[in-house]
C-alpha cells in the first residue's frame, strides 16, 4: 500500500475519484454515457471534451516548467490563434471549403511558432528571466488579439472549423481524440527517447548540463515554440467550439489553470522531473473541479475561493513533507507528553 501512496500519479488520480464520485450526490446519472445520432453524451465525455484546451496548454506549460522555466503567455496566445483564424475564415469567399479551413489553421499556427521563437530567444539568449519575457507577451499579446479582432467577437460559419473543437468523429469528440494524439506524441518523444533526460538535467542542474555538453539554449528555446503551438491548437478548438473568437476574453487566466494542472500533477516548480500523466489528471481535476461548482450551485463570486480551497488542499496532500510533518504530529498527540513529564522527574530527582 504504501508503494502505491507513494507513486506521483496516486494523490491526483485519489482527487480526481473523489471529486467524481462527489457529482454523484447531485447527479445519480453522472457517469451515463449515452448515445445520441451516432455522438456520446454524458458528463464524463463533457469533461473530457472541455477540459482538451487545457490539456494540451497544461502539456506545453510541463515541458518549459521541466526547464526550470514558466510561460504566461499561453492566454494571449490562444487568443491570437482563435483571432487569426477566425478572422481568415470570416474574410474568405469560401469559408466552408477545407482549404480555407487548413489555410486558417497553418497561419494561427505559423504565428503561435514565431511568438514561441520570440520568446526562446528572450529566454535563452538575451537571458531576461522566464516570467518577465513570457509577461510581456501575456500583456501586449492580449492587446494585438484585440486589434485582429478590431475588438469585435468575429463570428464564423464553417463545418470544417467547427469539426476541430465541436465536432465528431468516430462517435467521439474530435477535440478529444487530437488532445490524446499530442499527448500520446510528446509522451513518446520526451520518454522513448533522450529528448525528456535532456530536459529535466536542463532544468535540474544547468551548469552541470552545460558542462557536460547539452546545448541548453537549444532545448529551451525548442519547449517554448511547443509550449506556444500547444496553445494555438487549443485557441482552435475553443473557438472552433463557439464558431467566434474574442480577443478580449478567449483563453483568459488560463496560464494559471496551466500552471495548477502541471503542479497538481506533481512536477516541481523548480524544474528537473516531470510528468505528462500527472499534468493529464491535474488539467483533468481542474476541469472536474469547474463542473463540480457548476452542478453544485455554487455562487459565481465565490468559485474562485472554492477552487482555491480545492487546489491548496490538494497540493497539501500531495506535499511529502507536509505529510511527514503532520504524521509527526499525529503520532505526538498519540503518545501525549509522558516521556517529556518522565524526564523532568528525573531531572528533579
Amino acid at each position: 500500500m504504501k508503494m502505491v501512496t507513494k507513486h506521483r500519479l496516486f494523490w491526483p488520480a485519489a482527487v480526481l475519484i473523489a471529486l467524481l464520485l462527489a457529482n454523484l450526490a447531485f447527479t445519480p446519472d453522472f457517469f451515463a454515457i449515452r448515445v445520441r445520432d451516432g455522438h456520446l453524451y454524458g458528463s464524463l465525455i463533457d469533461i473530457l471534451h472541455f477540459g482538451s484546451p487545457l490539456i494540451l496548454v497544461a502539456l506545453g506549460m510541463t515541458l518549459v516548467i521541466a526547464t526550470g522555466g514558466i510561460d504566461l503567455s499561453v492566454g494571449s496566445t490562444v487568443a491570437i490563434a482563435a483571432a487569426l483564424a477566425c478572422l481568415h475564415i470570416s474574410d474568405s469567399a469560401d469559408p466552408g471549403s477545407v482549404g480555407t479551413v487548413l489555410t486558417a489553421v497553418a497561419i494561427a499556427l505559423g504565428v503561435a511558432l514565431v511568438l514561441g521563437a520570440a520568446n526562446g530567444v528572450l529566454v535563452a539568449r538575451v537571458g531576461v528571466q522566464p516570467i518577465i519575457a513570457t509577461l510581456i507577451l501575456m500583456v501586449a499579446g492580449r492587446g494585438v488579439a484585440q486589434l485582429i479582432t478590431d475588438g469585435q467577437i468575429i463570428t464564423v460559419t464553417s463545418e470544417p472549423f467547427k469539426l476541430i473543437g465541436g465536432g465528431y468523429w468516430l462517435t467521439v469528440p474530435f477535440s478529444i481524440l487530437l488532445a490524446a494524439v499530442v499527448v500520446l506524441f510528446a509522451s513518446m518523444l520526451t520518454r522513448r527517447t533522450a529528448l525528456g533526460m535532456l530536459l529535466e538535467s536542463v532544468g535540474g542542474n544547468p551548469v552541470a548540463s552545460r558542462l557536460v555538453g547539452i546545448r541548453a539554449a537549444g532545448l529551451i528555446g525548442l519547449v517554448y515554440v511547443v509550449s506556444a503551438l500547444c496553445a494555438a491548437l487549443a485557441g482552435l478548438m475553443i473557438s472552433s467550439n463557439v464558431s467566434a473568437a474574442d480577443g478580449n476574453n478567449a483563453g483568459l487566466w488560463i496560464e494559471l489553470d496551466a500552471i495548477l494542472a502541471v503542479v497538481i500533477g506533481g512536477t516541481s516548480l523548480n524544474g528537473g522531473r516531470f510528468s505528462l500523466g500527472g499534468t493529464v489528471l491535474g488539467a483533468l481535476v481542474i476541469q472536474t473541479l469547474s463542473t463540480t461548482v457548476y452542478t453544485i450551485g455554487i455562487p459565481p463570486e465565490t468559485t474562485l475561493v472554492f477552487k482555491a480551497v480545492v487546489v491548496i488542499t490538494v497540493c497539501l496532500v500531495q506535499s511529502p513533507v507536509f505529510r511527514a510533518k503532520a504524521a509527526r504530529r499525529r503520532s505526538g498527540a498519540r503518545h501525549g507528553s509522558r516521556p517529556v513529564a518522565s524526564k523532568k522527574l528525573e531531572v528533579g530527582a
